[in-house]
C-alpha cells in the first residue's frame, strides 16, 4: 500500500517534496486504502455452496472488494436471503444447483456470463459429509462413498471444466476448490471424505498444469475443523449428549492449534480472496492448507 500511495503522489506532483503530513499524502494513503479493498472490483464469481459456512463468508468477502457474485446451492430459502443480505441482484443472485448434475453447474456458470458477461472466479465449495459415523473397513458402506464421491470429486471437476470453458477464451481466470486438512493426512474423517478431498487436490494440480498456458489459474484452499453447519453436524452425531454451544468449543478452543487464536469460516474466505485476486497471479496448482500447522504437527509425528 505504501509504494501504491507514492505512486499516486508522484502522479499529482511531478516535482518537489510532498510531507508526510500534507493533504496530498493523506489523500493517497486514502485512495491506496480503497484500491486495497476493492481486490476484486470488477470481477464476476461464481460460489458452489455459497448459502452457509465458507461458501457464505467467502461471497460475502468477494462482495466486500468488489465482486459480483452468483451464489450456487441447493439451500433455497438460505440462498436467497443470503443474496438480499449481499446487496440484491446488481450485486448478488441465487440459482439452484446441485453439483451432482453437471447441468446445473454448466447453467451456473451460463447465468453469470449472461447477467455480467463474464466469469472471473470459480470457487468449487460445495460438499458433503457422508455418514458421519466411520465404520470398520470391513462395514465400510459403497453406496454412502459413492455419493460423496458424486458431489466433493465429480461435482468440482464439473465445475473445473465449464468454468475453464468460459474463462479459457478469454485467457483469464482463476478457480478456487475446496479441499481439506484431511486431504493431506490422515484423521478421523471417513475414508469416503477423506478420499474425496484427496482426489480434489489431483484434480487442481492436474487441470492447473493444462490452463496456465491459458491465463487461467486453478488452486486449492484446505481448511482445518470450523463450525460450519456441515461439522457441526458430524459432531453432533459423534457427541449427542453435547449442546451446541459445547461442541462449538471443542472445535474452536479444545481442538485449537494457535494459542490465542480461533479458526473461522472468514479465514478460509480471505484466503480464496487473495486465491483469486490479481496478487495471486503467478500462484497456480497450490494447495494453501489453512489449519494453524496442525497437519505439519501431525506429518513430524
Amino acid at each position: 500500500m505504501f509504494i501504491r500511495a507514492l505512486q499516486l503522489i508522484l502522479r499529482e506532483k511531478k516535482s518537489g517534496i510532498t510531507a508526510p503530513g500534507s493533504s496530498a499524502f493523506v489523500k493517497a494513503f486514502s485512495s491506496a486504502s480503497a484500491f486495497q479493498s476493492q481486490r476484486l472490483a470488477g470481477k464476476v464469481a461464481v460460489i458452489t455452496g455459497g448459502a452457509s459456512g465458507i461458501g457464505k463468508a467467502t461471497a460475502a468477502e468477494f462482495v466486500r472488494n468488489g465482486a459480483k457474485v452468483v451464489i450456487a446451492d441447493v439451500q433455497d430459502d438460505l440462498g436467497h436471503a443470503v443474496a438480499a443480505e449481499l446487496g440484491g441482484p446488481d450485486v448478488a443472485c441465487y440459482t439452484r444447483c446441485d453439483v451432482i448434475d453437471e447441468a446445473q453447474v454448466a447453467a451456473a456458470v451460463d447465468l453469470a456470463v449472461a447477467r455480467h458477461g463474464q466469469l472471473d472466479v470459480m470457487f468449487n465449495n460445495a460438499g458433503i459429509g457422508g455418514c458421519p459415523v466411520r465404520p470398520p473397513l470391513g462395514e465400510v458402506d459403497l453406496a454412502d462413498f459413492d455419493r460423496v464421491m458424486a458431489t466433493n470429486a465429480r461435482g468440482v471437476l464439473a465445475g473445473l471444466k465449464h468454468a475453464a470453458r468460459v474463462m479459457v477464451p478469454r485467457r483469464r481466470g482463476s478457480i478456487i476448490c475446496t479441499a481439506s486438512a484431511a486431504a493431506v493426512v490422515g484423521t478421523a474423517a471417513t475414508p469416503a471424505y477423506s478420499a474425496s478431498k484427496a482426489a480434489v487436490l489431483g484434480l487442481v494440480r492436474t487441470v492447473a498444469a493444462e490452463t496456465a498456458r491459458s491465463g487461467v489459474r486453478v488452486n486449492a484452499v484446505s481448511p482445518y475443523a470450523i463450525p460450519t453447519p456441515l461439522v457441526m453436524g458430524a459432531f453432533a452425531t459423534w457427541l449427542p449428549g453435547k449442546s451446541a454451544e459445547e461442541i462449538r468449543r471443542i472445535i474452536e478452543v479444545d481442538m485449537g492449534v494457535v494459542d490465542g487464536a480461533v479458526l473461522e469460516a472468514e479465514d478460509i474466505a480471505r484466503a480464496a480472496l487473495y486465491l483469486a485476486s490479481d496478487e495471486a497471479k503467478y500462484v497456480n496448482g497450490h494447495n494453501l492448507v489453512v489449519d494453524g500447522g496442525w497437519t505439519v504437527g501431525k506429518s513430524s509425528r
